[in-house]
C-alpha cells in the first residue's frame, strides 16, 4: 500500500490518525529547526512538518535532501496546524512525518510547477506532462471529463445510442483540406481522416438506429488559431423522424443541463432565435455576441449627397452608438481608427460624432454635416447625451465585418464581455449556397446534405441565392458552439443539390455513391447537430484557447513539440508505401 489517503482528503476531524501519503514535493521551506514540505497529488496539497524537537536528526537530514518534484511516500500522524491556511481544503491540518521513502528523484523542472508558472507556452508544451501537474491545466481536464460524463448521461436518458464510426475513410472534395493516409495494401491509394462523421451518421439513420451520438475526434488540415486544432473533438448527434424544432428542443435541453450541472447557471424560457440575415444586419456576424447592445444602424441614405466623398462614393454606411463614451480623448479616437485600419479588420477610416452632455455635437465631419443633421444621426442610432457615434463606410460585406470587429472591441473596452455572463441563442435560416465569384460556382454553406426550407425548393429552378437552408447554429457569447441541419433524405432532391454544386452525375456517384444508394432503401426524414466540445469546455473553464483544455495539443504551427511531430519517416517506409518525396 502506497497511501491510506490522498493529499486533498484530510480535515480537522482526522487529527490523531496514523496514515501514509504519496505524491510529489511541491515546495520546501527550511527554517532551520523546522522544515515544512508541501506534498501534492491530483487531489490537493497536504503540509508535512519536520520539527527538530520531536523528529530524529537522520529524518531531518533526509528531508533536506529532497528536491522539487521528488516522488515520495511518507508515514506520520495528523496534527492541527498552529498557523492555518484558509486557501486550501487541508489548511487546518499537517502531518508530523515519522518515515520517508523516496519513490523517485527528479531533475530540477524546466519551469516552476505553480498556478502562475514562469514557463512560456512553447516550453510548457514541450514538457506538457509537467504542465498538466499545474492546477489550471489539471482542472481544465477534470472539467472536460465531467462535461463528457454529463453529455453521455443526458443523451442516454433521451434514448440516444453511442456508436463509433470509422477513422480511415474516403476523401471528399467539400469543406477544409483532408489529412490523408497512404495505403500500403493498395499502392497509390489513400484514406482520409474524417472532418466529421457526417455521412456515417446519416447511414445510421438509414439503418434505423433512430438516435445516435458520439464524442468523436475529427481532423481538418487548416490554418490554426486559438479555437482551432488540427484534431478536435465533437459531440456528434443525429435523430430520425424529426423537424427543426425537435432538434432545437432536444439540444437546448442538453445545453441547459450542462449549464446547470457544471456551472449551476439556470435560464428562464427558451433561448432566442435570430435569422442569419438579421444577425448580419444587426451585428455583422453569423455568431453574434448579444451580451451587450450596440446594434448596427444603416445610415447610407441619410448621409449620402452632402459633399463628403467618403460617404458619397460608398456602397454602405453603418454606425453604432457607444454609451457614455463622448469623453473619449483624441488619442483614444486615434487608437480606434488605427484598430479599424488593421489589415485583419480592413476599414479605410473611422468617422466619429461626440454627443456632448450639453446637447451639442462634435464630429470629424463637421465641415459637411450641420448639428441638425448630426442630431438626426443620433436619433437614428438612439443615442443620448454622453454617447459616442462610430461610423464606417465602404463595400457592404467588408464594412459589416469591420464594424463587427469594432463593436466587439468597444464591448471589451467598456467591460461588457464578461466571461461569467452567458447569452446563448440560435441562428437560423442560413443561405443554403454561397457563390464563389472566382470559381464561378456555388458551394454549400454547411455541407451538401443540408436540406433547403420547403418553401424555397422552387428556387432551384431560378435564383438559387434565395434558397435558405433548414439549418441552425448554436451560439454563446459570440462563439459558434454547434451547428446542424435537417438533412436531405430523398435521392431526387440530393441529386438536385449536387447539380447546384456543379457535380456531374459521375462525380456525385464517385464521391457519394454509397449514400445515394442507401437513400434508395427507405431513408427516414432525419437531422442532427454537432457541437465543438473543445470550445464548449474552454468557455466553461474561462479559457481563451482550446489548447488549455486538451491534454496534448499542437501549437499554432500544427506541431507537437513534445514528441516532435510531424516528423520524417524512413526511406524504407516510404518505399513500402509507394511514396516518393519530391523537393
Amino acid at each position: 500500500m502506497y497511501r491510506t489517503h490522498t493529499c486533498g482528503e484530510l480535515r480537522i476531524e482526522d487529527i490523531g490518525k496514523e496514515l501514509m501519503l504519496s505524491g510529489w514535493v511541491q515546495r520546501i521551506r527550511d527554517k532551520g529547526s523546522i522544515i515544512w514540505i508541501d506534498l501534492r497529488d491530483r487531489y490537493g496539497i497536504t503540509q508535512l512538518v519536520f520539527d527538530e524537537a520531536v523528529t530524529s536528526a537522520a529524518l531531518i537530514e533526509q528531508a533536506r535532501k529532497l528536491g522539487r518534484e521528488y516522488v515520495i511516500q511518507v508515514k506520520g500522524n495528523v496534527l492541527e496546524r498552529s498557523s492555518k491556511n484558509p486557501n486550501i481544503p487541508t489548511g487546518e491540518i499537517e502531518i508530523r512525518v515519522s518515515e520517508i521513502v523516496v519513490l523517485n528523484s527528479s531533475e530540477t523542472p524546466p519551469f516552476t510547477i505553480e498556478d502562475e508558472s514562469d514557463g512560456g507556452d512553447e516550453l510548457r508544451m514541450k514538457y506538457r506532462y509537467l504542465d498538466i501537474r499545474r492546477n489550471p491545466v489539471k482542472e481544465g481536464l477534470l472539467l472536460r471529463h465531467k462535461m463528457a460524463a454529463e453529455v453521455r448521461k443526458y443523451l442516454d436518458e433521451k434514448g440516444f445510442i453511442e456508436v463509433e464510426t470509422p477513422v480511415l475513410i474516403k476523401s471528399t472534395p467539400e469543406g477544409a483540406r483532408d489529412f490523408v493516409v497512404p495505403s500500403r495494401v493498395h499502392p497509390g491509394e489513400f484514406y482520409a481522416l474524417p472532418q466529421s462523421p457526417q455521412t456515417f451518421k446519416q447511414l445510421l439513420m438509414v439503418s434505423g438506429l433512430d438516435k445516435y451520438f458520439q464524442i468523436v475526434k475529427c481532423f481538418r488540415d487548416e490554418d490554426l488559431r486559438a479555437d482551432r486544432q488540427p484534431e478536435f473533438t465533437q459531440i456528434d448527434c443525429e435523430m430520425s423522424f424529426v423537424e427543426r424544432k425537435d432538434i432545437i428542443e432536444t439540444f437546448e435541453g442538453l445545453a441547459k443541463h450542462l449549464f446547470k450541472k457544471i456551472l449551476n447557471v439556470e435560464f428562464d424560457g427558451d433561448f432566442p432565435h435570430i435569422s442569419w440575415h438579421e444577425a448580419m444586419e444587426k451585428y455583422g456576424s453569423d455568431k453574434p455576441d448579444i451580451r451587450f447592445g450596440m446594434e448596427f444602424n444603416d445610415i447610407t441614405e441619410m448621409v449620402k449627397g452632402k459633399g463628403f466623398p467618403v460617404f458619397d462614393n460608398a456602397e454602405f454606411i453603418v454606425g453604432i452608438s457607444a454609451q457614455g463614451c463622448s469623453e473619449y480623448s483624441r488619442k483614444q479616437i486615434d487608437e480606434l481608427t488605427n484598430f479599424v485600419q488593421r489589415p485583419q479588420v480592413g476599414a479605410k477610416g473611422l468617422v466619429y460624432v461626440k454627443c456632448n452632455n450639453d446637447g451639442s455635437f462634435k464630429s470629424s465631419v463637421d465641415k459637411f454635416y450641420t448639428p441638425d443633421l448630426l442630431a438626426q444621426w443620433a436619433e437614428k442610432m438612439q443615442a443620448k447625451p454622453g454617447d459616442l457615434l462610430l461610423v464606417l463606410a465602404g463595400e457592404k460585406s467588408q464594412t459589416l465585418s469591420a464594424m463587427c470587429s469594432l463593436r466587439l472591441e468597444m464591448g471589451a473596452q467598456l467591460g461588457l464581455r464578461d466571461n461569467k455572463t452567458f447569452k446563448p441563442l440560435w441562428v437560423v435560416d442560413f443561405p443554403l449556397l454561397e457563390w464563389d465569384e472566382e470559381a464561378k460556382r456555388f458551394y454549400a454553406m454547411h455541407h451538401p446534405f443540408t436540406s433547403p426550407l420547403e418553401e424555397d425548393k422552387v428556387h432551384f429552378e431560378g435564383d438559387m441565392k434565395k434558397i435558405r437552408a433548414n439549418a441552425y447554429d448554436f451560439v454563446i457569447n459570440g462563439v459558434e458552439i454547434g451547428g446542424g441541419s435537417i438533412r436531405i433524405h430523398d435521392e431526387t432532391l440530393q441529386k438536385k443539390m449536387f447539380t447546384a454544386l456543379g457535380f456531374s452525375e459521375e462525380e456525385a456517384k464517385e464521391q457519394f455513391g454509397f449514400l445515394l444508394n442507401a437513400f434508395k432503401y427507405g431513408a427516414p426524414p432525419h437531422g442532427g447537430i454537432a457541437f465543438g466540445f473543445d470550445r464548449w469546455v474552454s468557455m466553461f473553464a474561462g479559457m481563451d484557447s482550446i489548447r488549455d483544455i486538451i491534454a496534448f495539443p499542437k501549437n499554432n504551427a500544427a506541431k507537437d513539440v513534445m514528441i516532435d511531430s510531424p516528423s520524417f519517416i524512413s526511406s524504407e517506409q516510404l518505399k513500402e508505401l509507394s511514396i516518393k518525396i519530391v523537393d
